[in-house]
């Protein structure tokens, strides 16, 4: 249900229907009807039994095989790939993020949530006035005013690759006592991770552990045992060329599934496209002593990275982005 009811509530809602009911993909949820009366807007999706990658992943429930866990990014990739590529038009989705991924019968991956996606023709240009996505899944050309283009996708898809294989989520704020936690548990330190005082930014760490060929200590460790460091490097390598600054530099989806497939090799991250990350990482740093200081307030400081745009859809004021085709 839609519940913001101003004009952005009614343009989601009519964003949503345009989209997905005129597409048609395995690995995309389907619209099953909606409703407009009064002041109701009502999406109905076909029931996925399994719930969402961000409750299956995060969640008490059973551990993720690796071999499920690859599975599931694969699905992921190939709806992207169809909505970039695969459609009449292109399709941005926006918001790309373990929420947004939902899980049906087997773990088959489904793309959900239309609601901030852009259609674009092949000649067609504008303007993004407003942030779409969430934080830690942001590519960053939203926070520069760059161009947006299916790029964006991909970035935010290299972000949720990192935390399928790690089983962790990307960044977090926490008490300098949880961290160590964290730490003694198999888990990264803060301080390999961040700047200190207590933030988690995993992709730093990701980027320090692909720079020493340590790849066995980014997989979920209550996966110990049963992933090769192999298997962990092939998507810790897709997922930090997905991660690029440059986006030109990033692949598109259609090679990142044959990747993911084993049809291509799974390419050479470019460090210096990759060293922006340890500025990300201070910047949670600083928000993290912020958030000490406000009594645990987390959206006291950098508002356009506090940004999702979920079930409120509600808008924050940011440079313009430029949308490309």
């Amino acid at each position: 249900m839609i519940t913001n009811f101003g004009v952005q509530g009614k343009k989601d809602f009519c964003t949503e229907i345009a989209i997905i009911g005129n597409i048609h993909h395995v690995n995309l949820v389907r619209l099953r009807g909606f409703c407009a009366e009064g002041r109701e807007r009502l999406l109905v999706y076909e029931y996925m039994n399994r719930g969402s990658l961000e409750c299956t992943l995060f969640g008490n429930g059973p551990v993720l095989e690796w071999k499920v866990r690859v599975q599931i990014a694969l699905g992921t990739a190939r709806g992207l790939a169809y909505l970039h590529s695969g459609c009449q038009q292109k399709i941005i989705h926006c918001d790309i993020k373990p929420e947004n991924i939902l899980l049906h019968d087997h773990f088959q991956a489904k793309i959900s949530d239309f609601g901030l996606s852009k259609l674009l023709s092949s000649e067609q240009s504008g303007l993004f006035t407003t942030m779409r996505g969430t934080r830690g899944y942001l590519a960053p050309e939203w926070l520069t005013g760059s161009a947006i283009s299916d790029k964006a996708d991909v970035y935010s898809f290299g972000m949720v690759l990192l935390e399928i294989l790690s089983g962790r989520k990307n960044f977090s704020f926490q008490r300098q006592s949880e961290c160590m936690k964290d730490e003694g548990g198999g888990g990264y330190s803060s301080s390999s991770s961040s700047s200190g005082h207590g933030t988690v930014y995993f992709p730093i760490f990701a980027l320090e552990m692909h720079e020493q060929g340590r790849y066995l200590e980014l997989a979920d460790p209550r996966l110990e045992g049963r992933v090769t460091g192999e298997d962990v490097e092939k998507l810790v390598r897709v997922a930090l060329c997905c991660a690029h600054e440059d986006p030109t530099l990033r692949p598109n989806m259609v090679s990142v599934v044959s990747m993911l497939e084993g049809d291509i090799p799974s390419g050479q991250p470019k460090l210096e496209s990759l060293n922006f990350l340890r500025f990300y990482g201070r910047r949670f740093a600083e928000a993290a002593c912020t958030i000490e200081e406000n009594n645990g307030q987390a959206d006291v400081i950098f508002p356009q990275w506090s940004a999702s745009f979920t079930s409120s859809r509600s808008s924050l004021p940011l440079n313009s982005s430029r949308i490309s085709s």
